[in-house]
């Protein structure tokens, strides 16, 4: 696996990771009864970003972590997932 691609997974896995973990224990401010005026009540009451983006990085990078060691071992690639004449 080159380092261009490795990065571009780490990419994938990140934002897939971050959209998997955005609505977790998410409260709005219609369920907090604290709607602001010009905003929507589904909007989030608190969002704790950056928490959330240190969750994102903290699973993503295990999950990347375990992707690429699969496919650096051969345990995942072209040929076993039925990609063989495809590449």
């Amino acid at each position: 696996m080159s380092i261009s691609a490795s990065i571009v997974l780490y990419a994938v896995v990140w934002f897939m990771t971050l959209f998997v973990i955005l609505p977790l224990r998410l409260k709005s401010q219609h369920d907090s009864g604290d709607v602001v005026p010009g905003t929507s009540s589904s909007a989030p009451a608190n969002p704790q970003i950056k928490k959330r983006m240190l969750i994102t990085t903290i699973v993503g990078t295990l999950i990347w972590a375990a992707v690429c060691t699969a496919i650096i071992s051969g345990t995942l690639s072209m040929k076993n997932l039925g990609f063989e004449g495809a590449y």
